[in-house]
């Protein structure tokens, strides 16, 4: 039976634009720090440069966190269901593999997408990516933070 009955409800109404530009959220199974393992984070942003390599996204920030990953990205290529499940699966093969473990899920099912159709949200929307380390309490300034990305120069 299905745990989540309405979950079927955040989906209706969601479209993939390619060439929109989006900020999404996926979190790890049942919130475990799985990425505060440094191998694990780094993992997670070379799997974000991989599908850009790939085409499928324009990264234009990310953010690692201990058990959730942020990232602002255009979308190039299918839907972002396709993109974050490609992200999702080449980032657990890969860390499965680093950590020799092959039980469970990584990724907690979903993610949370939210359109931004302005400069002004673009830029917001990096600025939360940015600063979530310093909001956790884990750094007083993002930039002392080691698993983020951001493609434009920063102040």
């Amino acid at each position: 039976m299905d745990d989540k009955p309405h979950s079927h409800r955040l989906r209706i109404g969601r479209r993939s634009e390619v060439g929109g530009c989006y900020l999404l959220t996926t979190c790890c199974n049942g919130r475990q720090a799985r990425f505060a393992n440094p191998e694990a984070a780094d993992i997670v942003l070379d799997a974000l440069h991989w599908l850009v390599r790939e085409g499928r996204m324009e990264l234009l920030a990310a953010v690692v966190m201990p058990d959730h990953l942020h990232l602002v990205a255009v979308l190039r290529h299918g839907s972002l269901g396709g993109l974050m499940h490609g992200i999702k699966r080449h980032a657990a093969l890969a860390i499965n593999r680093a950590e020799t473990r092959s039980g469970g899920p990584l990724w907690q099912p979903g993610y949370h997408d939210r359109a931004l159709r302005s400069d002004q949200a673009v830029e917001a929307a990096i600025g939360y990516c940015l600063k979530n380390p310093v909001r956790a309490g884990l750094v007083e300034d993002f930039r002392e933070y080691p698993h983020w990305w951001c493609k434009f120069g920063l102040d």
